[in-house]
């Protein structure tokens, strides 16, 4: 007996939904949005925005308090077990860390992101399951929608049990549906008495879900009889009659996450568990991501600063050729790169959880860029400490603990690191997801032009409204600050830099423009195109953190001072390298020709290039449809291959 049946949306239908779903308005300045429109706003970033005196202090106690905690954990017992154990969790709750970001008023600790960001760094240095089952509860979990979008009534019922450390989980995926949102099958039907609804479906990789006492389900509300239906959230009891977990899942990293399988078959969930309107769910769940994504980026951070101690430490111990490895060049650049990095990560992340804290900027576009950036750079970070530590870096820490070494966990960090490069938004979708918000001015203006399904007169009549914007918009686009010696010269040594990222904005902002003239209503399949812009616009933005942090720095004439300029000067000179190629791969690359050999090896042209090899999986399934469209749990026992499943 299925639980729900599969969904089928066309491509006009799914992006409908994710335009319905977006915020459309600006009501506050973004320093990204500008950025990305040729306009080099620094008055939203400089001077570099820090918390009050008050909220620091407050975040520094419980932060003492977090690390005399932390300390007294051992994360190689969650990586050799698989499992957070039970006594960490509860030490964990005591702390108060599943209520960080709620208000004291529910009894939470009340931190600002800055101070939640911290948080999770302390704990995810740990082990970095300890960071995914923190801000999955609270980053996406039952805490942060309700924050934003519960009732008072909800709030205190749900915030008080939260805080106390009832863990939460977001169930959005489906076994086929991952980031397309209008194909979501699971439905929640109104019952006859409108009291409640009914929910069945099947939820895939429902982070904190297999220990989870509260849920965030998103389920399909059918339209009619008075319902205005739509994709909705629900707080749904996770010990309701009809949840199975059907099984925990294991990954290459993040040993000790909790994920499995949910199944829901005629869940009854109170009609006062809906968060916010019917068909409210995916906006809810897009506008809770805006603060949540901050999460990864407080962990890459975390990682990198740690893959600073041990590549300084390593290259400072290991003799090669009669001298330390750090001091052969090849070794000194890597180590140059990461401690660089570090620097400009963490800029990026207290810069944007600090603009989330004021709330006088819109941040949506500076959040996915930050977990963009983060996740990407942190991965590369992680790879570059394996290299520098050679075969150590490869052998896993019990293995060189089991034979008198320093247990380093390099290998793990790569595991453990990967995954935030597909966590709440592949970094394909958060390309695109920043690339339709930088072109939304743009799309405004042009109106039909890039509506494929316009008629001529229609985009001819469009041509004229477009080109009144576009003759006062481009002439801006000629000379700025950035063309002029004295640009930005209080920020010192680093004002090079800032003139450097001025020029690229109206650079970036010009070669945005070129494409749309170019490709017209097909520039959204450009989607190469506008990746390489938006990884331009990661490096823009992490240049500016970097200066105007070091800036900030340097004028509290702290002891730091001198070395943040170091850092972000070798940092910038690192992502002004970057910055070029990406705009030389814009027009000088091999877009069409990957298109037409991808094609080609859909449709069997290429098959000889797989002979000569054997594969293992063959034979194992399940198969996404099979699973999707699969019988009860009962039923399931007796299937072969959910059997050959359980056991792999």
């Amino acid at each position: 007996m299925s639980t729900a049946a599969k969904v089928d949306a066309t491509e006009e239908q799914a992006r409908q939904l994710v335009e319905e779903s977006r915020e459309v308005t600006w009501t506050k300045p973004s320093f990204a949005k500008e950025m990305f429109l040729g306009r080099y706003r620094v008055d939203l970033i400089h001077p570099f925005p820090k918390p009050s005196a008050q909220d620091t202090a407050r975040t520094e106690a419980y932060l003492a308090r977090l690390r005399a905690y932390c300390e007294t954990l051992d994360g190689s017992v969650i990586e050799e077990q698989g499992r957070i154990p039970e006594q960490c969790v509860r030490g964990l709750a005591e702390l108060g860390c599943f209520g960080l970001k709620i208000p004291e008023e529910y009894g939470g600790q009340g931190l600002s992101q800055v101070g939640y960001n911290k948080a999770l760094m302390l704990v995810g240095s740990v082990h970095a399951s300890l960071g995914a089952l923190l801000s999955a509860h609270q980053s996406i979990g039952v805490p942060e929608p309700l924050k934003l979008a519960g009732t008072p009534e909800q709030k205190q019922r749900f915030l008080p049990r939260c805080a106390r450390g009832a863990i939460s989980a977001f169930l959005l995926t489906e076994p086929d549906v991952g980031s397309d949102p209008a194909r979501i099958a699971s439905t929640a039907t109104p019952t006859a008495d409108g009291a409640a609804y009914e929910l069945n479906g099947v939820k895939l990789w429902t982070t904190n879900g297999v220990v989870a006492e509260l849920l965030v389900v998103m389920a399909r509300v059918p339209k009619g009889d008075g319902h205005r239906g739509g994709i909705s959230a629900f707080v749904v009891e996770a010990d309701s009659e009809g949840i199975t977990v059907e099984r925990r899942n294991a990954f290459m990293g993040l040993r000790g996450l909790e994920n499995g399988v949910t199944r829901m078959y005629n869940v009854r969930v109170p009609r006062e568990n809906l968060i916010g309107r019917e068909g409210d769910g995916l906006k809810i769940a897009l506008t809770t991501l805006n603060a949540g994504r901050l999460a990864i980026p407080a962990l890459c951070t975390a990682a990198a600063k740690w893959s600073v101690k041990i590549a300084r430490e390593w290259s400072t111990a290991r003799v090669q050729w009669g001298r330390p490895v750090g001091e052969h060049v090849a070794v000194s650049a890597k180590v140059s790169f990461i401690a660089a990095t570090a620097y400009a990560l963490e800029a990026v992340l207290d810069l944007s959880a600090t603009m989330a804290d004021e709330n006088r900027n819109d941040i949506r576009i500076e959040a996915a860029l930050a977990k963009l950036w983060a996740s990407e750079m942190g991965c590369r970070i992680a790879d570059e400490l394996v290299q520098i530590r050679g075969g150590r870096g490869y052998e896993t820490a019990a293995s060189l603990r089991a034979r008198g070494e320093r247990a380093v966990g390099a290998e793990q960090l790569v595991r453990d690191l990967r995954i935030n490069r597909i966590f709440e938004g592949s970094s394909e979708i958060m390309r695109l997801l920043v690339a339709r918000e930088m072109a939304d001015a743009h799309m405004t203006a042009a109106g039909a032009l890039v509506d494929k399904h316009a008629e001529f007169k229609e985009k001819a009549k469009a041509a004229a409204g477009a080109g009144g914007f576009y003759a006062k918009w481009f002439p801006q686009l000629a000379v700025g600050p950035g063309t002029a010696p004295s640009g930005f010269a209080e920020f010192g040594p680093l004002a090079r830099h800032m003139r450097f990222v001025e020029r690229m904005a109206r650079k970036q902002a010009r070669a945005l423009m070129y494409g749309m003239a170019r490709w017209q209503a097909k520039l959204e399949y450009r989607q190469v195109f506008l990746g390489r812009l938006v990884d331009i616009g990661t490096e823009l933005f992490a240049m500016s953190a970097a200066c105007v942090r070091a800036q900030a720095e340097r004028a509290d004439g702290t002891a730091e001072g001198e070395s943040a300029t170091e850092l972000a000067d070798v940092f910038c000179r690192q992502a002004r390298i970057r910055v070029r190629q990406l705009f030389d791969s814009l027009w000088e690359n091999t877009d069409d020709e990957d298109v037409k050999l991808a094609r080609d090896l859909f449709d069997g042209r290429y098959r000889w290039v797989e002979q000569g090899t054997l594969d293992p999986s063959e034979g194992t399934g399940p198969w996404i449809a099979e699973w999707q469209m699969g019988p009860s749990t009962e039923e399931n026992l007796l299937r072969p291959w959910l059997r050959v499943g359980a056991l792999r």
